[in-house]
């Protein structure tokens, strides 16, 4: 399978290939040149199989010809057997005809977990191969470091360096980061929020020379294995609820438009999916794009679901791509303006956006309120961005006949805050992360400035 870039002007790539590379040489993302698809009558022959196994069948041909499929099946395989469910991503009822995807049994509790945890492990096994070292160059909300750190940290060819805003993520997520201490590990805390993490990361792709011949590899859901590794777990919790053979609707929390999209390619793919609910909180660039046209940044609000608190959402870039035709040169230009300027799609495109995708916004008052009830109804603690899906999920339902799954996607002991503001108990730490708040902590505070840090990884980074 080859991969294009959505702005039209880089090479196509073979798995490997993107794998390592992250972001395109031309600034746009990697998306593959052609879908697999699958039937209803071959989804509905997987119901039953292991999580593991229906991610090989569904995994597979996106990394066809680069990689042995006993090779691919054992990684799949030690990835999921780390995760501390039986069911890997269980779905649990909530109300009628509402149902509960827990993406938060992986070693750091948190639905970056699926991805990321395999996607060292590929990494690691190509660059294996091929003899090769590489410099990880990630940015964190929150979630996505303590994840990428787990998944990357006992590589023999991989030095990882994870920026966060500082003081912008919470303790949890910031401990689950700093107290793993090996010596190809790296945390940034950046005087910013984290588009300016995001954009820094984006700036050093671009122009690779401070690191004198090593080159960059993202952990970032620009990295096209992290989409791929997502897709599985719609067709799982379809299945769970009576799938392919009823329609299923998906509300899901989202800032940077990874997850939802695997949700859109699950879609594309043959999965008869009714609604894609984008939930957001009060950083509601999607929101405000899907609703009223506006792709405008806006400030950037620190919220009680930090992990969304993103104006940039890099994978709309992917969706753009498809509406307007996989036209590499019209996405180069609205992206391009999008630096400097608000944005309109056109007419026709944004009719196809409100076709493809619900939204609602969510404040923290409103977040608080969802999480007290739902416990007060089910006894069920939800994390802030989870409740802001169910709350998208309520507000959004065009037809309570259609099961209607929310993700999960975190553990609530990740984000305290809001539980307690709700007036509930603190979640406790699950037993693997009992002393996490006793470990020692490593990390560099570095001003929001591209040289500086820049220099830091430069002067960092093993060479051999």
């Amino acid at each position: 399978m080859k991969y294009i870039s959505t702005r039209g002007q880089a090479p196509a790539l073979n798995f490997e290939d993107v794998l390592l590379a992250g972001l395109a040489s031309d600034g746009g993302l990697y998306v593959p040149e052609t879908l697999p698809t699958f039937s209803k009558e071959e989804i509905a022959s997987w119901a039953g199989l292991p999580y593991s196994d229906l991610a090989f069948k569904i995994i597979s041909p996106f990394v066809a010809g680069c990689i042995d499929d006993a090779d691919l099946k054992q990684m799949i395989d030690e990835t999921y057997a780390g995760f501390n469910h039986i069911g890997v991503a269980p779905v649990q009822g909530l109300g009628t005809n509402e149902w509960i995807l827990e993406l938060f049994h992986g070693p750091t509790l948190a639905f970056k977990d699926f991805a990321l945890q395999l996607l060292g492990r590929l990494m690691d096994y190509v660059l294996s191969k091929r003899k090769e070292r590489l410099v990880i160059m990630g940015a964190t909300s929150g979630d996505t470091g303590s994840a990428a750190i787990e998944g990357c940290c006992h590589s023999e060819h991989l030095d990882i360096f994870i920026l966060h805003p500082h003081n912008r993520v919470s303790e949890v997520q910031r401990r689950q980061m700093t107290t793993i201490l090996e010596d190809n590990v790296y945390n940034v805390a950046l005087e910013g929020n984290f588009d300016d993490c995001q954009q820094m990361v984006k700036d050093s792709f671009a122009d690779q020379g401070f690191l004198k011949g090593l080159k960059l590899g993202a952990v970032n859901s620009i990295n096209w294995a992290r989409i791929m590794s997502q897709i599985v777990y719609y067709f799982s919790a379809s299945l769970a609820v009576g799938g392919p053979h009823r329609e299923v609707s998906f509300s899901v929390p989202t800032g940077n438009f990874g997850d939802i999209f695997a949700g859109y390619l699950a879609k594309q793919m043959g999965l008869p999916i009714k609604q894609l609910v984008v939930a957001t909180n009060r950083n509601d660039i999607l929101h405000r794009v899907i609703s009223g046209n506006d792709m405008s940044k806006g400030t950037l609000e620190h919220t009680l679901s930090p992990s969304m608190d993103i104006m940039v959402s890099s994978n709309f870039e992917r969706m753009l791509f498809d509406i307007y035709d996989r036209d590499g040169a019209a996405i180069a230009d609205l992206m391009d303006r999008f630096k400097s300027e608000s944005v309109q799609l056109d007419g026709a495109r944004w009719d196809k956006v409100r076709e493809l995708f619900d939204s609602c916004a969510v404040d923290d008052e409103t977040t608080c309120a969802v999480i007290k009830q739902v416990y007060a109804e089910t006894g069920y603690l939800l994390d802030p961005h989870t409740a802001i899906a169910v709350k998208a999920a309520r507000e959004c339902n065009s037809d309570r006949s259609v099961p209607m799954i929310i993700l999960a996607t975190a553990h609530p002991v990740k984000f305290p805050e809001p539980v307690v503001k709700a007036g509930l108990e603190s979640p406790q730490l699950p037993a693997h992360l009992t002393d996490l708040f006793e470990r020692e902590e490593r990390l560099t505070v570095l001003v929001n400035d591209l040289g500086t840090v820049q220099q830091f990884v430069a002067s960092h980074v093993h060479n051999s």
